[in-house]
């Protein structure tokens, strides 16, 4: 959609891999709509995923005993986060639609992904005290994954192996075993989401807070 801001946050170490492709789709799809696209490449970035007292450049409320949460909302608030975080926040702010395009790796993303989520969507920035959830600081952004599996669809469903895929992630966008696929697959793979990518804006978000997870 013309005049739409996207922040993709990419982790993938190879560029001619499926999530590669899945990223430049993205990226050529939402463009030609006149969205300006934004690519937060943690690994060419080289980002560091570890949170720790390095991330505050100012003088910490507690130098004898160190409490991230508490170190980095402070520091947000006063301004003295390191300016990796900051840029990150900044690009965060401004995206009408964030993509997080990665590999599945143990259930979970991966480790630079996932020390983009702690040292970036800190309290003060993304979340507080009341304001979490829906109510978050982040409220009316879209948000959606897109990502890849080691294994089969089959692995991932009511009876696979790995149980159902949708009790642990919501928005989905889910290709499945790309490194056992055939170059015929994997390209629909990348054509079924750049498909999606069409009418992505019209989709209705889902709900944070489901009533089935509080057992409602």
């Amino acid at each position: 959609m013309a005049g739409k801001k996207v922040l993709i946050v990419y982790a993938h170490q190879e560029p001619r891999s499926l999530n590669g492709s899945l990223k430049d789709v993205a990226v050529a799809e939402l463009s030609q709509q006149g969205c300006s696209v934004i690519v937060s490449d943690l690994y060419a970035m080289n980002f560091e995923p570890r949170a720790t007292g390095k991330d505050i450049t100012g003088t910490l409320s507690n130098p004898g005993f160190f409490n991230y949460g508490v170190e980095a909302h402070k520091a947000y608030k006063k301004q003295s986060l390191s300016s990796d975080i900051i840029e990150e926040q900044k690009k965060l702010q401004e995206a009408n639609l964030v993509i997080f395009q990665f590999p599945l790796y143990w259930f979970s993303v991966p480790a630079v992904l996932k020390g983009w989520m702690d040292r970036v969507l800190c309290q003060g920035f993304a979340f507080d005290f009341p304001g979490s959830y829906d109510d978050g600081f982040l409220k009316g952004k879209l948000a959606i994954l897109s990502l890849t599996t080691g294994g089969t669809a089959s692995m991932f469903s009511k009876t696979g192996v790995n149980g159902d895929f949708r009790y642990f992630l919501w928005p989905l966008q889910i290709s499945f075993g790309p490194e056992m696929a055939s170059e015929e697959e994997r390209k629909r793979m990348v054509a079924s989401w750049a498909q999606r990518l069409k009418t992505l804006w019209e989709e209705e978000p889902i709900q944070c807070s489901p009533p089935w997870y509080f057992g409602q």
